[in-house]
């Protein structure tokens, strides 16, 4: 029987008020996120984190004061090893690694490594490909895994925007979301945003996201005049991507119709969503006078969206490929170099 680990990446976040800090910290220190010199990041990093940590954690005394994020993405990895096992052939066990806080990548790769399976398939919970997200955590954990001598067939999911199970997924949801309004309203595609020059330097995120938005909408036969897509989550004095949720709720206030927000980027409910999407943002629709504010779950352990995570993993299995897409093949524009290539030239 071969033994398969399968290693799901996802942020995650404060299990406590006093972990806020250190958690900031974690994110701001890392080069994807603020790139510059090691000394430099460090202290800015700590600069950062000190300043931000009151506000973050008022905002998780919103939530229970802590992340839901861990114990979230367990129920996903619960449910994705039963999906998975269904197989009589192959052992599977779902590990997570996080990027920012417990379970960290480094404790994660030695309890892979005491699994002693025969390949490793690194499945990241981010739809759309970032250097700032998926490429983040792929580089620590190749760090790690060379640290730890772990050296194992491995395969890298690298992104799945158009992939159909997530597609479905959030087709159903949306459906369910826009019968509730029982009126007429403007969908809103939010995804966490990006300064624009980590767009302008290569990164696909931003096309991706697009890609998806317009096969969701295109999936449940929404008219290209009745969507958008946005953008939230802004920190730091750059310029980011847009248009902002702010201005596209403002432009719903003057047409004067109602919006449903389908939160995009996320697949588990946290501060993005419970917080920024559920309070700060219901309120701005209220007080601009929207007649109604309706906002889509994330996908947590939805049928479809596990279902296309298993499929996901067994493609990446029987695939000849060290990396692959949901579609099975490169997705990225063809005029964009891909990042986990270029990485690996540069790590040879």
């Amino acid at each position: 029987m071969i033994k398969r680990a399968v290693v799901i990446l996802n942020l995650g976040g404060p299990d406590r008020l006093s972990s806020v800090q250190p958690f900031l910290f974690n994110l701001f220190n890392d080069k994807a996120i603020i790139n510059l010199p090691k000394p430099l990041r460090w202290v800015v990093a700590k600069v950062i984190s000190i300043r931000r940590a009151p506000i973050a954690k008022k905002i998780y005394s919103e939530i229970g004061g802590k992340s839901p994020i861990l114990e979230l993405t367990r129920e996903q990895a619960r449910d994705l090893e039963i999906s998975l096992n269904s197989n009589k052939n192959i052992k599977s066990k779902v590990f997570i690694a996080m990027r920012y806080w417990h379970p960290m990548t480094s404790s994660t790769a030695i309890s892979v490594k005491n699994f002693n399976p025969d390949e490793i398939i690194l499945l990241p919970l981010y739809p759309q490909f970032s250097s700032t997200t998926t490429g983040s955590s792929l580089k620590i954990w190749s760090l790690v895994a060379n640290k730890i001598k772990l050296k194992k067939p491995t395969k890298i999911i690298c992104c799945y925007p158009v992939d159909d199970g997530v597609i479905q997924a959030q087709a159903e949801l949306l459906t369910k979301e826009i019968a509730k309004a029982k009126k007429n309203v403007r969908i809103l595609f939010s995804a966490h945003g990006l300064p624009k020059k980590i767009i302008k330097a290569g990164d696909p995120y931003q096309w991706q996201v697009e890609k998806m938005a317009r096969k969701i909408a295109t999936k449940i036969n929404i008219e290209f005049d009745k969507w958008a897509i946005c953008y939230q989550s802004r920190v730091g004095p750059l310029e980011w991507i847009g248009p902002s949720l702010d201005e596209e709720l403002k432009r719903a206030s003057k047409d004067k119709i109602g919006v449903v927000v389908l939160p995009i980027a996320f697949v588990s409910e946290h501060s993005e969503t419970l917080v920024e999407l559920d309070i700060e943002y219901r309120k701005m629709a209220s007080d601009l006078n929207i007649p109604y504010y309706g906002r889509v779950p994330a996908l947590g352990t939805q049928p479809y969206f596990i279902n296309g995570l298993k499929n996901l993993v067994d493609s990446a299995t029987k695939s000849d490929l060290s990396v692959i897409s949901g579609c099975g093949k490169r997705i990225c524009p063809e005029n964009r170099q891909c990042y986990i290539q270029t990485e690996r030239n540069k790590n040879a």
